[in-house]
């Protein structure tokens, strides 16, 4: 049995109403794919559904599920996560004491790519069919307020950076690369090869690892044009300020990036090198322009 990749969970309602007139709450997890030379990742994904009472939306509740996932894990032959991670802001404090009472640590991110567009094929496939759904057009929830992207420390600048592009079907041998820190995803089935990916690359010729490490323990989600700065978004709500950018810049960038979200699946790509000729890369992060919800 081998070593068991992170978990991505969701604890939330869905557009569904039971027989009592209350909606149907649902716990969704998904292994992370974790992409190696030659695999995609989604050959040996462990995945896991089950139904809540609304009236046992609790902490207790979510507990007693996760221990019944692990025991489905093991029986499958996956051994226990590394870690969970959880999206939602509002379940948050929930899925922390549920976790705690496993001893399992918590990583809140929207890095959970997997797990979003596993939720959205249920949307799309499974809900529908379901007695109960409520089609049409829902009440969207209030949307957050944005935080306000604040500048890198500077333990996590590097001294110059560059635009990037690489094609689709050279992504698809990331695995092979030499990589130091890396967070790689299976790409979007479907896709020409040729397509171009954007992306970003950080140089530090002395402290290339340190600035890859700093950066992953962020939990890089994805690049945005906002107004004139680009903007590294991470963690459960955190917005970094990388760059300012001229109008012309950041008026290519956003149409780059519009382009990858129609074209690519919304595929990004952040690199750490030491220069600009080295082969090895300290840090490579594939990153996906997904909906949050």
């Amino acid at each position: 049995m081998t070593q068991a990749p992170d978990w991505e969970l969701d604890y939330y309602s869905r557009p569904i109403l039971e027989a009592d007139g209350k909606k149907r709450w649902e716990l969704l997890i998904c292994s992370t794919p974790e992409v190696g030379a030659g695999d995609d990742g989604t050959s040996h994904q462990f995945r896991w559904v089950q139904t809540c009472p609304a009236t046992s939306v609790n902490s207790i509740w979510l507990k007693e599920a996760l221990e019944q996932a692990l025991c489905a894990a093991e029986d499958q032959g996956f051994a226990p996560p590394r870690r969970l991670r959880c999206w939602r802001a509002s379940m948050r404090t929930m899925v922390q004491r549920a976790a705690e009472g496993l001893g399992m640590e918590l990583v809140s991110s929207r890095r959970t790519y997997a797990l979003v567009s596993w939720l959205q094929e249920r949307e799309r496939s499974v809900y529908p069919q379901e007695p109960g759904y409520m089609a049409g057009p829902l009440a969207p929830p209030p949307q957050p307020l944005r935080p306000i992207a604040v500048p890198l420390p500077e333990a996590a600048r590097g001294e110059s950076w560059a635009w990037a592009s690489l094609p689709l079907e050279a992504l698809a041998g990331a695995g092979e690369w030499d990589l130091g820190f890396a967070g790689l995803v299976p790409l979007p089935s479907g896709l020409e090869a040729e397509v171009p990916v954007p992306g970003i690359r950080l140089f530090s010729p002395s402290r290339a690892l340190a600035l890859a490490g700093w950066l992953a323990g962020l939990e890089p989600v994805r690049l945005e044009i906002s107004g004139l700065q680009l903007v590294l978004e991470a963690g459960m709500e955190d917005r970094w300020l990388l760059t300012n950018l001229d109008q012309a810049e950041a008026g290519a960038a956003a149409r780059a990036f519009a382009a990858a979200r129609t074209q690519a699946g919304g595929l990004q790509f952040m690199a750490v090198q030491a220069n600009e000729a080295d082969q090895r890369f300290e840090g490579f992060w594939l990153l996906r322009d997904l909906p949050d919800a």
